[in-house]
């Protein structure tokens, strides 16, 4: 019997699509912020953009959503 799962077979994975309040966004932050890591920081920004959406962050930042 066969258990390994092929990784191709899974399906995508979007972090954004559970970041849905301000309180769980923060924690997403907090937790991201303590790895210690830009790459992956980068990452969780832009989780935390699409989950948002880019014009209303632009809206709420005062700047064009091609300025982000």
């Amino acid at each position: 019997m066969n258990n390994l799962i092929e990784v191709d077979s899974l399906p995508e994975f979007d972090a954004a699509e559970f970041l849905d309040s301000p309180e769980t966004i923060a924690a997403y932050l907090s937790e991201i912020i303590l790895e210690d890591d830009a790459g992956l920081l980068a990452s969780a920004l832009g989780d935390i953009a699409r989950a948002e959406g880019m014009t209303e962050i632009a809206r709420k930042a005062g700047i064009t959503r091609e300025a982000l």
